[in-house]
């Protein structure tokens, strides 16, 4: 086994796989033979080189996790050491395993996991090149996207990652600075993604990729300029298409309660009366007004249980922003207590 730490010859991959599953399955000293080759492998400076091929011709599933570790390590230690020239050589591999991996609905879930361990991979290198050094990642992901409804379900979910790196995880991982030019790139760049997710709302029948735009639109609603949300039909397309059916209303109704919850001026005071109104009008067809809430949430399944858990997240997080300022303030509160029912929801979480 201990021939796969003689990094002066090529790796042989199918030893790997055996040293891997004999840490993973098998006992005794085997094991821990096992467990000291593969912590000297990982701990090599010169381990990374063989990242490659292991992933190319790995047949078991931990060895290529090992590898993905391996190349983690590495673009969060020493990227800036590493020549451009190998820098761009690892970043296109990654792509190229990405596209080649989700191009096909079958692989695409097959390999969730896995690919899922790219896409991180994949942004850990962006957080580093991005923009200066790959100016252009935004037009192609968008471009890649609209050549393939699998690898553009995919590249939404590494948009949400993105997103959420920059936006909800920057102050523990970046400095200062370079956590405001990444944001500054993402809102300069944002109208290229927009206009893909607003056509997957608009025309897609696939479930899957609907759901993983509604998750990616999701991280996003917090911090895009309003224009996006108020000026443009994304709202009307929740409500019309996805926030009366089953299968997405949990994760529309979540997109509408963070536009709901946010607090701006006056100026879009009747597009947030509006938007009230086209939800609570949309919500009586899904619960009936006589219903008592407490029992449909005792008697209901998990998902309907977050539908009303949603709902209710909904009016505290709307009326909380928006019941002292708005004029028309008493009209939402009478509809809320009067015409439907679900301040009641509210005492389910008291």
């Amino acid at each position: 086994m201990e021939s796969v730490l003689d990094f002066s010859k090529d790796l042989d991959v199918d030893k790997l796989d055996i040293v891997v599953k004999t840490f993973y399955q098998g006992v005794g000293p085997q094991q821990q033979l096992a467990q000291q080759i593969l912590t000297q492998f990982q701990e090599s400076p010169e381990a990374w080189l063989k990242v490659d091929a292991i992933l190319d011709k790995s047949k078991y599933s931990h060895t290529k996790f090992i590898a993905l570790q391996i190349l983690e390590k590495l673009i969060q230690t020493r990227w800036k050491i590493l020549p451009q020239e190998q820098q761009i050589g690892i970043r296109n591999f990654i792509v190229n395993i990405i596209v080649a991996t989700s191009d096909n609905e079958q692989s695409l879930r097959k390999e969730k996991t896995y690919l899922n361990k790219l896409n991180l991979i994949l942004v850990q290198i962006l957080k580093q090149e991005w923009p200066h050094n790959w100016p252009q990642f935004i037009p192609e992901i968008v471009s890649t996207g609209r050549s393939n409804l699998n690898i553009c379900e995919n590249n939404m979910a590494i948009l949400k990652l993105l997103s959420e790196e920059i936006f909800d995880y920057s102050a523990e991982q970046m400095t200062q600075t370079k956590t405001k030019n990444l944001k500054t790139q993402m809102c300069h760049e944002f109208s290229k993604i927009f206009e893909l997710c607003n056509e997957v709302l608009e025309k897609a029948h696939q479930p899957s990729l609907i759901k993983a735009t509604l998750d990616t639109l999701l991280r996003f609603l917090n911090w895009i300029p309003l224009g996006y949300i108020f000026e443009t039909n994304v709202i009307e397309n929740l409500r019309n298409r996805f926030v009366e059916s089953p299968e997405y209303r949990n994760v529309t109704l979540k997109c509408l309660t963070e536009i709901g919850a946010l607090s701006v001026s006056h100026e879009y005071d009747e597009k947030f009366i509006a938007l009230f109104n086209m939800v609570v009008s949309s919500l009586t067809t899904m619960i009936p007004l006589s219903a008592n809430i407490a029992t449909i949430y005792n008697n209901s399944s998990n998902e309907d249980q977050e539908l009303i858990q949603n709902l209710a997240l909904f009016l505290t997080s709307f009326l909380s922003a928006h019941l002292k300022v708005h004029s028309s303030a008493s009209v939402l509160l009478w509809r809320v207590e009067n015409e439907y029912h679900y301040i009641s929801i509210t005492g389910l979480f008291s």
